[in-house]
């Protein structure tokens, strides 16, 4: 068999482990064939693609980003000047005139939808969840989060001694578009004293209310840690919370928005042995010919899910998740 393989996407610590697992299984178990695709599904719309060996996946275990490079193209997305888009037709021409028996698709949500939508145009493909913001539908985690909330909570942990020794309120924005799993695991994990998701939203009274409380108690200084996808309204949300707080509590307010430096780096040894159980499945449905599945993490066991069941779909955090219920108990804010 012959296979390609492509990551596809923001880039997140642990695609290389993942790109090692899948291709050294199949090579050294399975006797297949792999090439990688450069960038993307804009390698499959340009045959841009390698002849993976074994040598060529030694030695990138440990590295972040993706050395296949990545892009967010969407073959599916309509052209809107003329309305047409023939892109998905290139593609299954390309991955014919390829010898293509598989296409392992490595990305988040955005990237496994496009995998459904090819695997109905007749392609074999099988999906492997990849995303920091853990919120991939049909897998309980995705690698990228364990490094994510590790270097979120070592920024955390930071800053506690700085807004210590100022007395100071310290906001924190860590990613998260649509969901605050790394919010919520990084703001439990580095102690925060206000977490603010977009499952629950705010109410900046509520917040304040909290930080007078903790100033009242004699503790001088708070934490706030906010995820970037919570709608405030406004375009600059970690600003415009410092500056409400400091207007209603009169105590100091710094912010520090960690961006992408939470996607940079190597993965974590969780997500390095995640990305490999997760490859190495990916490699066992396709000699199997199990295709059209995206492979997932169900408590403690690899299996896979139907694409049909994932596209589309969003994994938020629920509000009765036990950190949240753990948190309220132990008298942390959560904005509401």
């Amino acid at each position: 068999m012959k296979i390609g393989i492509l990551s596809s996407g923001g880039d997140c610590p642990g695609i290389n482990a993942t790109i090692r697992g899948v291709g050294k299984s199949a090579i050294s178990h399975y006797g297949m064939e792999v090439v990688g695709i450069h960038n993307g599904f804009t390698g499959l719309l340009n045959k841009d693609f390698e002849v993976f060996d074994e040598r060529k996946l030694s030695g990138i275990l440990n590295m972040g980003g993706t050395i296949l490079g990545t892009s967010r193209e969407k073959p599916f997305k309509k052209v809107l000047e003329s309305g047409d888009n023939n892109k998905p037709q290139v593609i299954r021409q390309n991955y014919l005139d390829l010898g293509l028996d598989c296409i392992v698709c490595i990305g988040g949500n955005g990237t496994q939808k496009t995998a459904y939508k090819l695997s109905q145009l007749g392609l074999n493909i099988i999906g492997v969840p990849k995303t920091i913001d853990n919120d991939v539908y049909g897998t309980d985690v995705t690698f990228g989060f364990d490094s994510a909330v590790n270097i979120a909570t070592e920024a955390i942990d930071r800053l506690h001694s700085t807004a210590s020794s100022h007395k100071r309120v310290m906001v924190v924005e860590v990613m998260g578009h649509k969901a605050g799993w790394i919010a919520l695991y990084a703001g439990m994990a580095g102690g925060a004293d206000v977490i603010l998701i977009p499952e629950l939203g705010f109410n900046i009274d509520k917040i304040s209310e909290k930080i007078l409380q903790r100033s009242s108690a004699g503790k001088p200084y708070s934490i706030v840690v906010i995820a970037e996808g919570l709608n405030a309204g406004k375009d600059s949300l970690a600003g415009y919370i410092s500056s409400e707080i400091e207007k209603l509590t009169e105590i100091e307010v710094r912010t520090t928005v960690l961006g992408y430096i939470q996607r940079g780096g190597n993965p974590s040894p969780f997500d390095r042995n995640l990305a490999t159980r997760l490859g190495g499945h990916a490699t066992e449905l396709i000699a199997t010919g199990a295709f059209g599945r995206m492979v997932c993490i169900q408590g403690s066991d690899v299996s896979s899910v139907n694409l049909s069941e994932v596209a589309g779909k969003i994994k938020l955090v629920p509000v009765g998740h036990d950190l949240i219920k753990q948190g309220l108990n132990m008298g942390i804010s959560f904005g509401v």
